[in-house]
Formats: C-alpha cells, sequence, structure tokens
C-alpha cells in the first residue's frame, strides 16, 4: 500500500550526463593552409585533452534543471490503480473468496493491508484516493472491530465498500434475555447466578416520565456476566457514560468519554453532525471538549427490540476509546470531490522547474552568440 512515485528519487544519477557532455565538449578551430607549409615535413596532428571546468555557470543551471524534474516527477502522483480488494491479515480466506466473487471484484488486485494502517484505514483511504483511477473501485474485507470509524463520516471519490467478517451471533441469548426484561422489568429478577464483574458508572439524568424505561434497561444489562452498572445522578471521575435526557442543556462542567442525548435539546457540537446507522438505530455523532457526543430518537428503549440494538450499539462505541469499531457499509462516489492537499506537489517546484529551464536557455543562446 505504498506509493511508487519516490521511486523517481533513484534517477538521480542523471546529473551526471551534463558532467559528462560538458567534458567531452571540444571547441573546433577552422583550419586554414599557410604557403610556406608545404617547406616543412609532414606530420599528423596530435591532440592533448586537458580536463578544464568551463561554463560552470550553465553546468550548474543544467545539473539545477534535472534535479527539480526529478523532484517534481517524485512529488507528482498519476492515478494508477484500479479496482483494488484491501485485505486484513488473517482474515478468512473462504470467507473473503466469497465476498469478493460476490461483489464483483474477480480480476481485481488483491493487496494485504498494513497491521499499522488497519484501524484507521477508512481515513488513510481518504488521504490517499488520489492513487485510484476516476473508474476504479475499492473493496475492504476485515474482521468486525478491526477497522475504526472516524469521528466523521468519510466522503470518497471512488466507491469504497466494508465487508467485516460476522461473528457467530451478534447478541447472545442471555444479552436476549436481558432485553426481554425491559418490557417486564420483573423478569430482570429471575434465575441467573451472580458472578463478579467489572463496574461501570453511568450518570443517569432524565425526566420522572423516561426515567423508569432508562432504569430498566440497565437493570438488563446488569443480569449478564458482562459488566454492573452503576446509575447515579450527576458524574464523577469514574463515571464512563453520561446519559442525558432532559429538556435543558447540561451543566459546562460535566465530563464523560461518551454521552447519549435522547429526543430533546443537543449541544451545539451536534449541530449538522453526521448520520449513522448501527444495529437498525440512527445516530448522530461529533467529538467536543466534554467527550463524544451521541444523539438519538430511538433512546430510550420503547421495546425489546430497540432494547437488544441499544445493548449492542453501547458495546460498539466502545466507552472509554476515542474511535469506536467502523460497522460494514457501501460508501457511494461522490463526482467532483477534490482530492486531499498531499496529492499535488507544491506549486513553487512547478515554478523553480520554469526558472531554471528558462535561464539555461538564456545562457545556451548567449554562449553561442
Amino acid at each position: 500500500m505504498l506509493s511508487t512515485q519516490v521511486l523517481w528519487w533513484l534517477a538521480l544519477p542523471v546529473l551526471l550526463l551534463p558532467i559528462w557532455w560538458h567534458r567531452q565538449k571540444r571547441q573546433r578551430l577552422k583550419a586554414e593552409p599557410l604557403a610556406t607549409a608545404r617547406f616543412l615535413p609532414a606530420a599528423a596532428p596530435e591532440q592533448l585533452r586537458v580536463w578544464r571546468w568551463r561554463e560552470l555557470v550553465l553546468l550548474l543551471l543544467r545539473c539545477l534543471l534535472l534535479l527539480a524534474l526529478i523532484a517534481w516527477l517524485a512529488a507528482t502522483v498519476l492515478p494508477w490503480r484500479g479496482d483494488t480488494v484491501l485485505l486484513a491479515r488473517g482474515v478468512d480466506q473462504v470467507w473473503a473468496g466469497q465476498r469478493i466473487a460476490a461483489a464483483g471484484f474477480g480480476t481485481a488486485r488483491r493487496e494485504e493491508i498494513a497491521a499499522e494502517a488497519l484501524p484507521h484505514l477508512l481515513s488513510w483511504l481518504r488521504q490517499h484516493e488520489y492513487q485510484w483511477r476516476a473508474d476504479a473501485r475499492v473493496l475492504v474485507l476485515a474482521g468486525v472491530g478491526q477497522v475504526a470509524m472516524p469521528a466523521r463520516l468519510p466522503r470518497f471519490g471512488h466507491a469504497v465498500r466494508l465487508e467485516l467478517k460476522p461473528t457467530s451471533a451478534i447478541v447472545s441469548p442471555d444479552v436476549a434475555a436481558r432485553a426481554d426484561a425491559v418490557a417486564s422489568p420483573a423478569a430482570s429478577t429471575s434465575g441467573a447466578p451472580a458472578v463478579a464483574v467489572v463496574e461501570h458508572r453511568v450518570a443517569l439524568a432524565t425526566t420522572a416520565a423516561h426515567a423508569p424505561a432508562w432504569q430498566a434497561l440497565f437493570a438488563a444489562f446488569n443480569a449478564g456476566a458482562d459488566g454492573h452498572y452503576v446509575l447515579t445522578e450527576e458524574p464523577d471521575a469514574a463515571t464512563e457514560l453520561i446519559v442525558w435526557d432532559r429538556p435543558q442543556l447540561p451543566p459546562q462542567g460535566w465530563h464523560a468519554p461518551l454521552w447519549w442525548f435522547g429526543a430533546g435539546p443537543t449541544p451545539p457540537e451536534l449541530a449538522g453532525a453526521p448520520a449513522l446507522e448501527i444495529n437498525g438505530i440512527t445516530l448522530r455523532y461529533a467529538d467536543s471538549a466534554r467527550g463524544r457526543l451521541w444523539a438519538s430518537d430511538a433512546w430510550p428503549a420503547r421495546d425489546a427490540e430497540t432494547a437488544r440494538a441499544i445493548f449492542a450499539t453501547l458495546h460498539a462505541l466502545d466507552r472509554a476509546a476515542p474511535e469506536y469499531p467502523a460497522p460494514a457499509q457501501a460508501f457511494a462516489a461522490e463526482r467532483g470531490l477534490g482530492v486531499p492537499v498531499e496529492a499535488n506537489p507544491a506549486a513553487w517546484l512547478g515554478w523553480l522547474l520554469l526558472a531554471l529551464f528558462s535561464l539555461e536557455r538564456i545562457f545556451t543562446h548567449a554562449r553561442r552568440r
């Protein structure tokens, strides 16, 4: 996944050509026969080659011109990639072959994604999109949780499709049982043995009308062995999630790695924020100084199916991490979308190349006169 334009620097030995050319040039002298030369014995002409640095300014200009040309070519990228399949290391080859055939990428070039580039692959694709031809498509095959989703929904000038190796089950049976308890809170007290689990602190700021639904939701979460959710009225240093479901904006001093906003008013950071659908829930998200902000009209859960989706979404967002796993999705090509600035060579290289070429022509013409 490395660009090849840097290989132009291997052409630096070309700078020896002007030096060799100046060394081989000879000044031709016009010979005229003398009348008295017939009295002298005939002798073959002899030439003595002496290394002399002549026309140093012209030689320097030509060397600099070649150097500037190589630098310009090394910084200029021409689209050379066609349809490409990017494979995460260790992905199931049988599953990958099936997805490649189903997506119509049978003849596409396949490349392995470097381990260090995989978490931020979508951002990498946007920054290096200029390497693909206008009609090219990209298929990314990875495992669930390997590719992180940027804070802003990426936009591509090419069709990009992200396929993730599915797990055996998105929601386990015990999670489904806990979600069903939302519809019947009394059912959450049945049966399973208690297990020592990690404590997750949640600051719940809601109205009296919505409080029972939120409390039932987290009570259902507590029925499992993955963690114990402790509800508080205000956040503290250990709070991982703030649920804000009130008709006014939250206080400025509240901070947490993750925020959930209901159907009420939202902070200015969420104005015009991009939307994303995860597990059937439409979310708007944005980063801010107080934490990562999420808003959805689906909160709190109104039925068991929504509760299942909220539980899966809570784990997908990764409460303490600055990024969350990207879901499988397809990005349509947006024609006319400009390429990143990094794709273009610096403008001063072009002007420098023009200036050196002009000076070289001027000095060459002056030498001939």
